[in-house]
């Protein structure tokens, strides 16, 4: 089955998680009923802690109260995966998409999730690797860049990806990342010795790579979060 012709791109800019997620609920919800085509978040989040729906509370290395004190949030979800921290500094992207439009199952998914992350390190120069089997995400030898956390509902899927660009990695000291112990964090910043572009910048570069592994050939892209209240805004 061929892919959708096109893709609806919001760049968000810094949004709160639980925004995010009520505005992914929404927009799945139009999706199912063929109301928007398939749509493409790209944002980044304040300070916070998520957990998968297997509530591995116990990779949280520190309190609730300390979290706290660290200006960060704790917030529970229903996608695949472990604990992982989100913050300023990392491209995050939520794809809301058809998989059964697309031809495409939920491993060959995540493949191509891995991949365009793969791809966009391969532009610094930085030869990451899909985790495989028992370490979905992306690698630098034993070091993680990317993470991954899906939700598929009846074949429409929510949540996604967090690529590492430059984030405080002190917050990674306090989880057991993805729940992988022994396992390093890291950033394009610190596996590159190229300069850095404005994270803007390669937000937009990741985008390009998604939008070439799922062959889209017509991408709309938009500034700012999706008006609801306007249909036509969203397709």
């Amino acid at each position: 089955m061929k892919a959708p012709k096109s893709l609806v791109v919001w760049t968000m800019g810094l949004v709160s998680y639980l925004d995010a997620l009520n505005l992914q609920e929404k927009l799945v919800h139009l999706r199912k009923s063929g109301i928007i085509s398939d749509t493409l978040l790209s944002l980044q989040h304040p300070p916070t802690y998520t957990l998968g729906r297997r509530r591995t509370v116990h990779n949280l290395l520190i309190s609730e109260d300390e979290l706290q004190s660290l200006g960060a949030e704790l917030h529970y979800t229903q996608r695949g995966g472990d604990i992982t921290f989100h913050g300023p500094g990392q491209a995050v992207v939520y794809p809301i998409i058809s998989l059964k439009q697309m031809g495409l199952g939920a491993r060959k998914y995540v493949e191509n999730l891995e991949l365009a992350m793969v791809e966009l390190a391969s532009l610094y120069g930085v030869p990451a690797r899909a985790g495989g089997d028992g370490g979905t995400g992306v690698w630098v030898d034993d070091r993680k860049i990317g993470a991954i956390g899906v939700r598929i509902s009846s074949g429409f899927t929510s949540h996604g990806l967090a690529f590492n660009i430059d984030p405080d990695m002190k917050f990674f000291e306090h989880i057991v990342p993805c729940g992988i112990a022994n396992k390093e964090v890291t950033s394009l910043r610190r596996e590159t010795r190229m300069d850095l572009p404005a994270d803007e910048v390669i937000h937009q570069q990741l985008i390009s790579c998604f939008v070439k592994l799922f062959g889209y050939s017509g991408v709309t892209l938009h500034q700012g979060s999706p008006s609801l209240d306007n249909e036509d805004v969203l397709k």
